[in-house]
C-alpha cells in the first residue's frame, strides 16, 4: 500500500529531508517517488533505521556516479529535479554514513547547487520580480495595477526569504566543509 504525504524542502534544506526520509523509514514508509513541489509517495515496509543520503546532480556524470555509489552499497531510489536520492541500511554503513567520502566533495556540490539553482533564480528575481513589481506599484500598468502590485509584491518577499535562507545555508554547508 502506498502512502503520498507533502512537505515542502527548499534546494538548502537537503539535509533536513535526508533526517526525515529516515525518520519515515524508521516509521515503516520507504521512499518510492518524489513529486515537486514536495510531493512524496512512500510504500509501507516493515520498520529500520535507513539513512537516505542525496546528491546534486552533475547530468553528464550521473551513471557513473550511481554506479559508483551502488558498489559502495547504496541504493539508488529516484531522480528530482537534479536531485538523486540513495538509501542504505543504518546496520550496513559501518559507520560511512556519508555518500561522499572527504568535505571538499560536500563543499563542491554544495556550490554547485549555488551555480546552477541559486544564480538562476537570483537573475530571474531581478530580471523579471523587482522590474514588474516597480511598474505595478508606480501605476504604470493596467487597471489592474493593485492586483499585479500584490501579486508581484508577494513574489518579492518569497524572491528575498528564498535567496537569503538558500544563500546563507548553502554558504554556510560550504564554508564548513572547506575549513
Amino acid at each position: 500500500m502506498t502512502e503520498t504525504k507533502f512537505r515542502f524542502f527548499t534546494i538548502a534544506d537537503y539535509e533536513d529531508e535526508e533526517i526525515w526520509l529516515r525518520k519515515m523509514h524508521n516509521d515503516g514508509l520507504k521512499l518510492v517517488k518524489v513529486i515537486p513541489p514536495g510531493i512524496y509517495t512512500f510504500e509501507e515496509c516493515e520498520p529500520e533505521d535507513v539513512i537516505y543520503r542525496m546528491d546534486f546532480s552533475n547530468n553528464e556524470k550521473d551513471a557513473q556516479f550511481i554506479s559508483m555509489a551502488q558498489d559502495f552499497g547504496w541504493e539508488y531510489v529516484e531522480k528530482m529535479l537534479g536531485w538523486l536520492y540513495f538509501r542504505k541500511p543504518a546496520e550496513e554503513a559501518d559507520g560511512e554514513e556519508q555518500l561522499f567520502s572527504d568535505d571538499e566533495s560536500r563543499a563542491d556540490m554544495a556550490a554547485h547547487v549555488v551555480k546552477t539553482r541559486l544564480v538562476p533564480v537570483a537573475i530571474i528575481f531581478l530580471c523579471i520580480v523587482v522590474p514588474n513589481l516597480l511598474n505595478a506599484v508606480n501605476g504604470k500598468m493596467s487597471g489592474l495595477s493593485g492586483f499585479f502590485a500584490a501579486v508581484f509584491g508577494i513574489l518579492f518577499v518569497i524572491y528575498v526569504y528564498l535567496i537569503v535562507h538558500c544563500g546563507l545555508k548553502l554558504k554556510a554547508i560550504i564554508e564548513e566543509n572547506r575549513k
